[in-house]
């Protein structure tokens, strides 16, 4: 089986697609964009996705730990010949500095949920809350036609409270994108001061003619 990762992917997140006589390994990939902040940019990185017929399982973006530097963290699932290429396109955007990806081993990811329950199914099943507790929910909001609780985690713990809500009349469930730190790594910031280090730009030459413009058309 090709990989080239030194890790096994989590148990549900790989598989294989026979075509032909090749066999090709699927499995969750992290894709993670640096961008400069620019209206139309999301339209473009999606279009990358669609024309080659990729579902998007995840999309967040927020700002990095750079100053005007946005982050995008994409998350799909493919083989990672696949990835690399779609790195390279992204890349090749006017505004996007860096694309790196990573397998769910490599980087440290939550994922947020808001679930709605009628509150007074709360205040008579003692077991409900219970099992809340359990599994790390909080209350966000109690209202007295229902309440809000809060939970992180990765998809299948949050998958799991579904099913232990659902037999108390579950109103509403809303997940968010997923949200990820790369484990290896010195961050971005590092990597852009080094480059200014290595290649700083030219310094700016201060025009002498400058604010004399009459003087210097003048006929």
């Amino acid at each position: 089986m090709r990989s080239g990762l030194n890790n096994s992917p989590p148990k549900g997140t790989l598989k294989k697609i026979k075509m032909s006589d090749q066999t090709i390994d699927k499995q969750e990939f992290n894709i993670t964009v640096y961008t400069e902040n620019q209206i139309g940019l999301l339209n473009r990185i999606a279009i990358i996705f669609t024309r080659r017929k990729i579902n998007i399982e995840s999309l967040n973006t927020s700002p990095s730990e750079i100053e005007r530097i946005h982050r995008f963290n994409i998350v799909i699932n493919e083989s990672e010949e696949v990835v690399r290429k779609l790195c390279r396109q992204i890349e090749k955007q006017v505004e996007v500095l860096k694309v790196y990806y990573h397998t769910n081993e490599d980087v440290i990811w939550q994922e947020l949920a808001l679930y709605k329950v009628s509150t007074d199914v709360i205040a008579e099943k003692v077991s409900v809350e219970r099992l809340l507790r359990e599994n790390g929910a909080r209350v966000v909001v109690l209202r007295k036609d229902y309440t809000v609780f809060e939970t992180t985690g990765h998809r299948e713990e949050t998958d799991n409270l579904i099913s232990i809500l659902q037999p108390y009349g579950l109103i509403e469930f809303v997940r968010s994108a997923r949200v990820a730190i790369i484990k290896d790594s010195e961050g971005f910031n590092s990597k852009l001061r080094e480059f200014e280090r290595l290649e700083p730009g030219e310094d700016v030459i201060e025009n002498e003619y400058l604010n004399q413009g009459e003087k210097v058309f003048s006929m």
